[in-house]
């Protein structure tokens, strides 16, 4: 799992890559140089990024933390219907944050008028892009889940001890015990663990990418009208996005530290990105074709990651299973969750 999940890190190196190029490309194209009207104060912004550190640092904690001590609060265990209702509306916003942020960004970014007409203009990168992420996170998804069956040792206890499984079909149950029935069971409750620390780490790494993009346009902005709105846009979808992601988290069982590094990237990705962003203000222009070129490529990766997990392996995989296919009621309060979740991070839209 340790080798996946440093595929986390690898955005800021391609961040820090551009950055170091776009000041050029920013100077031979004078007409796509910063905009912003009258709305331009250097002191006045710098209070609000500052600002922003603090406030986007402190809900993305608390979104994705109140799922990972939920375990306190008896009616907001992941047995618990509550938890899967609340579980839904994280989903519902994760949707949403793919289809109403995310992509939106990159068709803006790789439709710039900063870029040549051809080819950026004559062909839709940003939702070719986005379909090969998603097929990609299919693939990832896949192939991990065979890996770690493969070749990954997997603990699985009974009641009266434990038995070490190793291979990819090979489980043995405990002695006494039927065996079909055993191994199956045994089989599926270790498949499902795999699946949700799959599930949790790809969709981490989908949303550090756009967390790192949006902070760094937050951090080398000069426009306080600009970024004033987008503060409570973006501490309202880190509190709620991070309920989604922490509840992946806590049912995928992982330890202490494990979890303390996954709280760690998503509650301080998009802070460092404004501090990137504050200290490469100076040579940063966010309409630049390979800031653009590069912020559009890496949004179209990030849009199609987060709606395949947020359709396929969230709700998808939760509104199939067993627990809301057994009751109608349990099922129409999660539609309505999802629905308000969606809708909620939709009308944020307007102002992020």
């Amino acid at each position: 799992m340790a080798s996946l999940f440093n595929l986390n890190t690898s955005p800021l190196l391609l961040l820090l890559l551009l950055l170091l190029s776009s000041g050029a490309g920013a100077e031979s194209q004078p007409e796509c140089s910063k905009s912003g009207g009258g709305c331009r104060n250097k002191a006045v912004a710098m209070k609000f990024r500052l600002i922003a550190v603090a406030s986007i640092l402190a809900t993305s904690m608390i979104g994705v933390c109140l799922p990972l001590f939920s375990r306190a609060v008896p009616a907001l265990r992941p047995d618990k219907d509550v938890f899967t209702v609340v579980k839904a509306f994280g989903s519902g916003v994760i949707l949403a944050t793919g289809y109403m942020h995310v992509l939106p960004d990159s068709i803006a970014s790789l439709s710039s008028d900063c870029l040549p007409e051809s080819p950026w203009r004559r062909f839709p990168f940003s939702t070719f892009v986005a379909m090969l992420s998603a097929i990609a996170t299919l693939m990832v998804d896949s192939f991990s889940m065979s890996y770690y069956r493969k070749h990954f040792l997997l603990r699985v206890g009974d009641g009266d001890g434990e038995r070490v499984r190793n291979g990819a079909h090979q489980i043995l149950g405990h002695v006494g015990h039927e065996n079909g029935k055993m191994e199956e069971g045994v089989s599926d409750k270790g498949s499902e663990l795999l699946r949700r620390r799959v599930v949790a780490q790809v969709l981490e790494l989908g949303i550090v990418v756009h967390s790192v993009v949006i902070g760094l346009s937050m951090g080398a902005s000069d426009n306080p009208c600009t970024i004033r709105p987008l503060i409570a846009a973006i501490c309202f979808h880190q509190l709620f996005e991070g309920m989604g992601l922490g509840g992946c988290i806590l049912q995928a069982e992982y330890g202490v530290k494990m979890r303390a590094i996954m709280v760690f990237f998503f509650s301080f990705t998009t802070p460092l990105g404004i501090a990137l962003g504050i200290c490469l203000s100076n040579i940063y222009s966010e309409n630049s074709p390979t800031a653009l070129i590069v912020v559009g490529l890496l949004d179209a990766c990030s849009a199609g990651l987060l709606n395949y997990m947020a359709l396929v392996d969230l709700l998808a995989a939760d509104f199939m299973g067993p627990k809301l296919q057994a009751g109608v009621k349990l099922q129409i309060w999660a539609y309505f969750a999802v629905l308000l979740g969606a809708g909620a991070m939709s009308v944020m839209a307007m102002w992020a």
